[in-house]
């Protein structure tokens, strides 16, 4: 059945062309002296009910056709061909459907066959009809494209809008997952430990705890970022997340060179370690492994994230991580990103598909 919107548009289809063939009918049925055809007025308001109705049809018609070959996102010259060719197959379709229906009624109903040798009904006025449909119905082109890309802007707004709000949603837990006192007391309880025994270590693991509380302060403001800055994020998790685990975890990377620069979401794959390291490799024994893979694949970045382990959901688990990653790539990218988690043969692998643009 019809959705809402669609119910919206035949309806003010119905209203604009029901005041048009008032325009062209009802003076008819009220001044005798302009039923040139000599048209009772049960017929006038016949024709001019099937005048609303085939209008409406062509709008219909011609509304599916330019929602689904019409671009006005890349909007270029063979649009406007498009266009035209549109307009002229609407007016055909209307100048069809009208002989058809005036031969049958005329014929069959009202018995009136005469009325196709009066002189408004020689080939020249037909040609002229055609092109004054044409006409009107570049009109409607014009004003339905007004609407679909007031409409479009809007949405596109909105769009903007709920990603700067995700974006410092995600951010913001980013940042409480990073810098809460739980994380904060084990980072810098484990590194005083590193002190006395290891000085220049210690110092390096101060170094890369401020470098990430400065990367998520800094990137509060942006959707996008090198793909390398976010590498060097995650590398510094992993080595300040080595000293409580020490060698239960092992990371491997493997980075196409031709990734490093290509733009992605901010904390994407930060957020992947991180689940993969507090729930896949800190609740096993023995511990486990974590790899990061970016390559290309024809023209998507793929980005894989493996970790030992099974795939469980945890009862109080909200998995807000996941569920954040899913949104931001449908804002950002629509339905060109894809997002998948699945536990294969003991290894839970995360891997995100993310369009090149």
């Amino acid at each position: 059945m019809f959705q809402k919107k669609d119910r919206f548009f035949i309806l003010v289809q119905v209203i604009i062309w029901t005041i048009y063939s008032g325009v062209l009918f009802i003076p008819q049925i009220i001044i005798p002296e302009l039923n040139f055809l000599g048209y009772k007025n049960w017929q006038l308001l016949l024709d001019y009910c099937f005048s609303i109705c085939l209008l409406t049809f062509v709008s219909i018609v011609l509304k599916y056709f330019y929602d689904r070959h019409i671009k006005l996102d890349d909007f270029k010259f063979w649009e406007i061909i498009k266009m035209l060719f549109l307009i002229f197959s609407a007016a055909i379709l209307y100048y069809a459907a009208l002989m058809a229906y005036n031969y049958i009624v005329i014929n069959y109903i009202y018995h009136n066959p005469e009325v196709f040798d009066h002189p408004s009904q020689s080939a020249k006025n037909q040609i002229i009809f055609v092109f004054a449909m044409g006409f009107l119905f570049f009109l409607w082109i014009v004003a339905y494209t007004i609407y679909t890309t007031t409409l479009q802007i809007k949405n596109n707004k909105m769009d903007r809008m709920q990603i700067e709000n995700t974006l410092k949603d995600s951010q913001l837990n980013a940042l409480k997952g990073q810098i809460n006192p739980h994380f904060m007391f084990n980072s810098l309880n484990n590194i005083r430990g590193l002190i006395l025994e290891n000085p220049e270590k210690s110092r390096e693991m101060i170094t890369r705890l401020s470098e990430m509380l400065r990367y998520s302060l800094t990137k509060n403001e942006v959707t996008k970022i090198a793909l390398d800055e976010e590498i060097e994020m995650v590398e510094n998790f992993i080595e300040i997340s080595k000293i409580q685990l020490e060698e239960r975890l092992k990371f491997t990377s493997q980075i196409e060179k031709e990734t490093l620069k290509l733009q992605i979401p901010p904390m994407i794959i930060q957020m992947l370690v991180e689940n993969a390291v507090k729930h896949g490799i800190a609740k096993l024994k023995e511990g486990g492994h974590i790899s990061l893979k970016t390559q290309l694949e024809n023209s998507n970045l793929s980005i894989l994230v493996a970790n030992s382990g099974i795939l469980t959901i945890e009862k109080d688990s909200t998995q807000l991580g996941i569920k954040n990653i899913e949104k931001r790539l449908h804002l950002i990218y629509g339905e060109k990103a894809s997002f998948k988690l699945q536990e294969i043969e003991n290894e839970v692998i995360a891997q995100i598909i993310i369009p090149i643009l």
